[in-house]
């Protein structure tokens, strides 16, 4: 097969050129040749050409991106690993992990889709002070960073959402900042507000032409539109419009931010100090400009009596998953490494011997090609009188290890909620145990305070809750990266 000539590299012009912006450049490109002479033996010539007939026809110009597509796009690939091939025979249900891995490459040097992104400051009056100067000082850098084609939009809300910086390109950065440094803190914390002219920003430009994703930065509680939002989030989300949710400080809503992120495979986080809002927003812009594969879902289509029980995703950051449905939405997939998902998978009864293939099928957006894909293989398990011992892979028994401690924290909370303030104890000096082995020392000192705390006054602290929970879940996404005695 000959190689595929960059016709758009040859004419100098942009795969989105006008039909307009083709001829002229193709006219341009003439005036390089001699008037009289023989131009049809000329190879540069013919090749300016054979790009011209092409790209000016729109029929042929379709099928050419296509292909272009295909040649140039990233390759994507999907892989498992699983901690056990064989089950036994049994009355009773068995439990088995899977790490899955989608990832993507791009063969060559091409080019990612302009971000379209929103930021929805909340500015309500807890957020006077350091807090609002660090979002600030967060916006200028995001400016500085962002590529000519890209489009940001600011929206602050408290009582009421300001639009701040309407959608556009950023063409007068001191103008743009000036705008940013004239919010001021006050009022109450209706996020609904804020989410929703954030939305309408975003789709002030063409969504099939960009990497959509709105940040929300909030240090409260919203009022009385929680189902508001989740809805809104949810929309959203059939929209290609990725949602991220950073808490400042102590006292906003942990479970909120988590549900109003899942439906679009999100980011929640917990930004202690406000001097980390500059590092976190910095490292999910740059995430950002690396997705090459959008919105993948996991679809399930698996045989009677098997489903999972839990999930989580591992990288680009942990974040547990909804599983609820036979559609799980597992998020983007960006340049620096795969998206990897634990699942949990419960096998019902098997009495007899028998071969189990559970198909799995993500279908994923492709933004370079502007198309969707399915990307599938499969897991067979055997079921056998006397299954071999098992040997699962180091990296998913690493894997496992973090997650059961996370689980841990977030079944302490349970149990406190439930009034279970003994059994809650015993378990959280458990954790503690179990940090110290994994050398994560600075979150085992957490649990034990907090063990003293709920033992003493039956209750955790919010600033030791949220450092316990996004601690383990840190350990998470860590886990495949860094070696066994990973530290905090």
């Amino acid at each position: 097969m000959s190689e595929l000539l960059n016709y758009y590299a040859i004419l100098g012009v942009s795969p989105k050129a006008s039909p307009e912006e083709i001829r002229d450049a193709f006219a341009n490109l003439l005036t390089n040749f001699p008037e009289s002479g023989e131009l049809s033996d000329n190879p540069a010539y013919r090749q300016i050409l054979q790009a011209y007939e092409v790209l000016s026809d729109p029929t042929r110009r379709a099928t050419y991106d296509e292909l272009m597509a295909e040649a140039f796009g990233p390759r994507v690939s999907l892989s498992l690993q699983a901690s056990r091939e064989e089950l036994a025979i049994s009355e009773n249900p068995q439990i088995l992990y899977v790490l899955l891995n989608l990832s993507a490459k791009l063969p060559g040097s091409t080019s990612h889709r302009p971000l379209n992104l929103c930021l929805v400051i909340d500015h309500s009056t807890s957020m006077q002070g350091k807090r609002l100067d660090c979002v600030k000082s967060a916006v200028d850098l995001i400016l500085d960073r962002l590529t000519p084609e890209d489009v940001i939009s600011v929206v602050g809300f408290s009582d009421r959402a300001e639009v701040i910086i309407s959608a556009g390109h950023v063409k007068d950065r001191p103008s743009l900042m000036s705008r940013v440094n004239s919010i001021r803190a006050s009022g109450g914390t209706e996020i609904f507000q804020g989410l929703y002219a954030g939305y309408q920003q975003l789709r002030q430009v063409s969504l099939g032409q960009h990497i959509n994703h709105l940040i929300l930065l909030t240090d409260g509680h919203t009022y009385g539109d929680d189902e508001q939002c989740l809805e809104l989030a949810q929309r959203m989300a059939r929209e290609d419009i990725g949602i991220s949710a950073f808490g400042i400080g102590t006292d906003w809503n942990d479970q909120f931010l988590d549900q109003l992120v899942m439906p679009s495979g999100g980011q929640s986080a917990f930004i202690e100090e406000p001097t980390r809002v500059i590092e976190l927003l910095q490292q999910k812009i740059s995430g950002l400009g690396m997705v090459l594969a959008q919105n993948a879902r996991l679809m399930l289509d698996w045989p009677e009596g098997v489903k999972i029980r839990y999930g989580i995703k591992f990288f680009p950051f942990a974040q547990p998953l909804q599983t609820e449905s036979r559609e799980i939405l597992l998020g983007d997939v960006e340049a620096r490494g795969p998206l990897s998902v634990l699942l949990e998978v419960e096998v019902g009864p098997q009495t007899q011997q028998a071969r189990l293939t559970l198909p799995f099928k993500v279908m994923a957006r492709l933004p370079q090609q502007g198309t969707e894909r399915p990307f599938e293989t499969q897991l067979s398990l055997f079921v056998v009188p006397e299954p071999k011992p098992l040997h699962p892979p180091s990296d998913l028994v690493r894997a496992v290890r973090m997650l059961n401690m996370y689980r841990l924290n977030e079944k302490v909370w349970q149990e406190v909620e439930a009034g279970e303030v003994g059994t809650a104890v015993t378990r959280l000096r458990h954790l503690t145990t179990r940090l110290l082995e994994a050398g994560a020392t600075q979150l085992a000192q957490q649990a034990y305070a907090e063990t003293e705390r709920l033992a003493s006054l039956g209750e955790l602290s919010p600033e030791g809750r949220k450092r316990l929970k996004y601690g383990t879940r840190s350990l998470i996404g860590k886990t495949l990266k860094l070696e066994d005695d990973d530290t905090v």
